[in-house]
């Protein structure tokens, strides 16, 4: 994948006075050149919301994907291993049901890969837990969901009502790259884009795994290109949620509040949305502000879905209230000169 160097605007400014120094001295014929490969700094715009919505029956799930299949949002919860889930929110409501979608019976423990004393306990000890879902996805002929647990897909059959392990695993060729050093902060967004795959490795270090067609071990590890207007606020820059629209990625940078709309080619930002101000706001911020808390994102023409999963804390306004909540926001409108 090609790689483009991103000037901030002092060095842009700084670069720009040099090639015109050198124009003038005839050491380079052309500034322009130069000009076009410094690209203006990432637009980070303030987020809208449309609407919002209380996710009813999310009361200790902890929503953690949302994909469009079909025309339909669907969410998975990293506290339930053997149901998909449908919301249909609608205009002027300000909360919409968690209805069961799909149950299915989970796949035993993976018998090709090493297993983690932690991870094949979980399993044997609880089966909310034991597969950690954190992604979901679609194709026209299944859902594939990410097991955090196990670094690995599941494909739905929904016809025999089983989940199925893919054979592609990459916890190995994983930690061998740097990633997946923690536990509980390892895959943890999931789109398929095409005939491959896109995972995204949560954080310390963050990073982007590309899973094309017939990798059945992990190839393709990929850093995402920062953003100098984004603010992780002193905590790790992560990466919790990807999505697929209009040609482009969308990544959910959950501790900076913000989603950015990529370009899948350079993985390059063309803009971002930030919405601190709406999941701290006084009518939804939870009792607990450690981390952000955006896990699930989907995007279509309507706008940007963001599923916050709160950990069963409830909220400043309403101290009995735990669920979990999704909120629809704006695409940017972005001025030109």
């Amino acid at each position: 994948m090609k790689r483009i160097f991103r000037a901030s605007g002092p060095l842009r400014r700084y670069m720009l006075g040099l090639s015109l120094l050198l124009v003038a001295a005839g050491l380079c014929a052309e500034p322009s050149s130069l000009i076009e490969e410094l690209p203006e700094e990432t637009p980070v715009v303030r987020a809208q919301l449309l609407q919002a919505w209380w996710m009813d029956g999310s009361e200790g799930l902890d929503i953690s994907g949302l994909s469009l299949c079909g025309g339909e949002l669907l969410a998975v919860a990293d506290k339930v291993s053997e149901r998909i889930y449908r919301l249909a929110p609608e205009p002027g409501s300000d909360s919409v049901p968690l209805v069961p979608k799909v149950d299915f019976s989970r796949p035993p423990l993976p018998e090709d890969q090493p297993i983690s004393v932690k991870a094949r306990a979980l399993h044997y000890a609880s089966t909310p837990l034991s597969m950690d879902f954190e992604g979901i996805t679609c194709d026209d002929s299944a859902i594939f969901l990410l097991s955090e647990r196990h670094n690995r897909i599941v494909r739905l059959d929904q016809a025999s009502g089983k989940g199925e392990w893919m054979p592609v695993r990459w916890s190995e060729s994983a930690r061998n790259q740097g990633y997946l050093q923690l536990f509980n902060a390892e895959s943890e967004g999931l789109v398929k884009i095409g005939g491959d795959f896109w995972v995204a490795l949560e954080r310390d270090p963050r990073g982007l795994l590309k899973l094309e067609s017939g990798d059945q071990v992990g190839q393709h590890f990929y850093t995402l290109p920062a953003v100098a207007g984004l603010d992780f606020r002193d905590r790790s820059e992560d990466l919790t949620a990807l999505a697929f629209y209009d040609g482009a990625l969308f990544t959910l940078e959950r501790n900076a509040f913000a989603v950015c709309r990529r370009s899948l080619a350079t993985l390059v930002a063309e803009w971002c949305i930030e919405y601190r101000h709406i999941e701290e706001g006084p009518g939804y911020v939870y009792r607990k502000t450690n981390f952000g808390k955006g896990e699930g994102l989907a995007v279509n023409a309507q706008g940007i879905f963001v599923a916050l999963d709160n950990n069963s804390v409830t909220r400043v306004a309403a101290p009995e209230d735990s669920r979990g909540l999704l909120m629809q926001l704006a695409f940017p409108s972005l001025g030109t000169d």
